[in-house]
This record gives C-alpha cells, structure tokens and sequence, in this order.
C-alpha cells in the first residue's frame, strides 16, 4: 500500500470519529470540535487522494478547506460564547428555543 492509502483510511477514521461526536454529543462546543475533526478529515482525504494520483490539486483543495475551516472557527466560536453568555448552560436544545 502507499502512503496515499494509509491517509485515506486516517481520514476515513477521522471523519468517522468526528461524525459520532457530532450525533452522540449534546454539549455545541464538542459537537464543533467534532465538525472541525470532519473538516480535517475531508482536508486529509483530499492529500491522500492527490498522493495516489500523482496531482497537486489535492493540496489546493486541502488549503481551501483549511481557510473555510478557519473562518467557520470564527464564526462558530462568537455564537457559543453569545449563547453561553446568555445561558450558563450550553445545550443543544436550549439553543432552539432561542430562535424567538
């Protein structure tokens, strides 16, 4: 096997990992971490699949990735600290009832 093979399957347990966290967690800071483990994994599966194909658009597409991920960061982290400020416990549900 490559070494374009052993990132696919990383990412593939990475994204796997991060989609349980996403369905099993309630608490919405784990929950972003967990979809920031996603878009890691997908950032990674992209480079495997470049190394197998011998390209660079593989790397392009990880670094778009890590930008969009970034920016996510940004704005995910003000809405939980906004709603954190506002309630003192941070609940998925209690962040739908907020929808006023």
């Amino acid at each position: 096997m490559t070494a374009g093979s052993y990132l696919v399957a990383l990412a593939a347990a990475l994204f796997a990992i991060g989609a349980v966290g996403v369905l099993v967690r309630r608490n919405p800071l784990i929950m972003f971490m967990a979809a920031e483990m996603m878009w890691n994994a997908a950032a990674l599966a992209f480079i495997g699949f470049a190394d197998q194909l011998h390209q660079m658009t593989g790397q392009v597409m990880a670094f778009l990735i890590i930008a969009t991920a970034a920016a996510e960061v940004g704005i995910g982290l003000a809405l939980i600290v906004w709603v954190f400020h506002r309630r003192p416990r941070l609940d998925v549900d209690d962040i739908s009832e907020l929808s006023g």
